[in-house]
């Protein structure tokens, strides 16, 4: 059973050790939108980052933009106007197909060059499709056929799995 408040103290630890063993200082912080900001703004919080917390909206950057075209509620994005070189850490909620952070990542070096990305999640799933993979993530877990994971919020916040019956 996967419960909010631990996931947040795993990911806060596992972040912390990262921005300690890489000495990273005065890093920006990027949430991806929705439930990447809700994580991202505990994380803010918690680690203390000085710099404002930065909200992508990967929309128009998907790769099944034609597919499934235009979401109905895109937002802009608000990144620091000066990442050039800077350390990120980006934030989501889960991380599955790798395919969110090939779009957050082409979006954010449409802003500039960061020095590096930082990859943090509250779930890393089975299932991946691109050869990315979190530098942290709260927990991992595999999924059967026909569930997923969704989080609720933000406040509360909370996880579950859910199954769809017709490919169970």
């Amino acid at each position: 059973m996967l419960k909010i408040p631990e996931l947040l103290n795993n990911l806060e630890a596992g972040l912390k050790r990262i921005i300690d063993d890489r000495k990273l200082v005065n890093p920006i912080m990027i949430g991806i939108r929705t439930g990447g900001v809700w994580i991202a703004e505990q994380m803010h919080r918690r680690l203390n980052i000085s710099e404002p917390l930065g909200l992508l909206d990967i929309s128009f950057y998907r790769d099944d933009f034609s597919q499934i075209g235009v979401n109905p509620n895109v937002k802009p994005s608000q990144l620091p106007t000066y990442i050039e070189g800077r350390d990120i850490i980006l934030v989501d909620d889960v991380f599955y197909t790798g395919r969110t952070i090939r779009a957050a990542m082409n979006e954010i070096f449409d802003y500039g060059r960061p020095n590096q990305i930082i990859l943090g999640v509250l779930i890393e799933r089975d299932g991946r499709q691109i050869p990315l993979k979190p530098d942290c993530a709260a927990a991992s877990i595999t999924l059967s056929a026909g569930q997923w994971v969704q989080l609720t919020g933000p406040e509360p916040l909370d996880i579950h799995i859910k199954t769809n019956e017709a490919m169970a």
